[in-house]
């Protein structure tokens, strides 16, 4: 029996194999110049000034490049990257694991960020702002915070 072309299955590559593919710096990555320009001025800054880098907000549609730009300021930096995907933080205690298993310097990239709920936005709002979040624990007369 002949398979037609859309038949056919295409193989999907290997998450390494798509790491591998992406470009390694600033200077090799194609399009997105203004952007390059401005984040290439923020990593110098955040390495003269012996700093982590402040918050960053990478948006727009599939296949710009954001992922691949995390992980550009992560080497430059020489910093670890750790991904996570926005519809997987589905409580405030799920962003609470995430942060603190943060190593001071690392960054943290949120794929879909526009996916998480709102009330967990407010807990982030102050972990970047303030760098701590308050969550409370049990309920009732045994809740702390």
């Amino acid at each position: 029996m002949d398979q037609s072309p859309s038949d056919e299955k295409i193989p999907q590559a290997s998450p390494d194999v798509e790491a591998a593919l992406r470009p390694p710096c600033f200077n090799d990555f194609t399009g997105q110049e203004k952007t390059i320009e401005r984040l290439r001025v923020m990593v110098g800054a955040a390495r003269k000034r012996e700093e982590p880098l402040k918050h960053v907000l990478l948006c727009g549609p599939p296949g710009l490049g954001k992922t691949t730009l995390a992980h550009i300021i992560g080497r430059e930096l020489k910093r670890e990257v750790r991904v996570t995907s926005g519809p997987v933080i589905d409580k405030p205690g799920d962003l609470a694991g995430l942060l603190t298993n943060l190593q001071e310097g690392d960054i943290l990239f949120i794929d879909e960020i526009h996916r998480i709920p709102k009330t967990v936005e407010e807990y982030l709002y102050s972990a970047m702002e303030d760098y701590r979040i308050d969550i409370m624990i049990d309920q009732g007369p045994n809740a702390r915070s």
